[in-house]
């Protein structure tokens, strides 16, 4: 039994490690700009994968951004290879010269971000949908993106609740 648990705290700890840093380098010169980027039509296409690597679901995501000057509102529209569909529509507003918060249906109070050079990292906690529809679970998500060449925007997400890591969702983002 003591193997087990030494073996599973170790487990945990490493499936802890290798998350990027707004500390990192930059690797380019780009600079990404939310309000920007997310003014207008955009088309994103990802998918979760568990913490061993399986992938579990699939989906689509059509978004429709406004910035006004103060509040950049963006509306997601998910299609799931599964059949399944979601409606999450984002409330971000700018809080410092490259700050945010935001708010969206079924996030636990704020999430906070924070934008440097070609990355932006954005916390927060919330309730999903589960595939069955009937039921959601609350996860932390960890999530980064990286302005890549020609207008797309790679986001990579990291999942956790109570800390253990759940797995990653993976999305890249098309101006259209």
């Amino acid at each position: 039994m003591r193997l087990f648990i030494v073996f599973s705290l170790a487990l945990v700890t490493l499936v802890g490690c290798g998350k990027p840093s707004l500390d990192d380098p930059n690797l380019s010169d780009r600079k990404l700009d939310l309000e920007r980027y997310f003014d207008g039509p955009t088309v994103a296409y990802g998918q979760f994968q568990d913490i061993l690597g399986n992938v579990q679901r699939r989906f689509k995501v059509t978004i429709d951004g406004t910035w006004d000057g103060t509040t950049l509102t963006l509306d997601e529209r998910f299609k799931y290879d599964d059949g399944g569909a979601e409606r999450r529509v984002w409330t971000l507003r700018k809080t410092g010269e490259d700050s945010w918060e935001g708010t969206a249906n079924g996030v636990q109070g704020v999430a906070r971000g924070e934008e440097r050079g070609d990355a932006f990292n954005w916390r927060y906690t919330i309730d999903l949908p589960r595939a069955d529809g009937e039921s959601t679970i609350r996860v932390t998500f960890d999530d980064w993106m990286w302005l890549m060449e020609d207008g797309r925007l790679l986001n990579r997400a990291y999942m956790s609740k109570a800390g253990v890591r759940l797995g990653e969702v993976t999305i890249f983002f098309e101006k259209l």
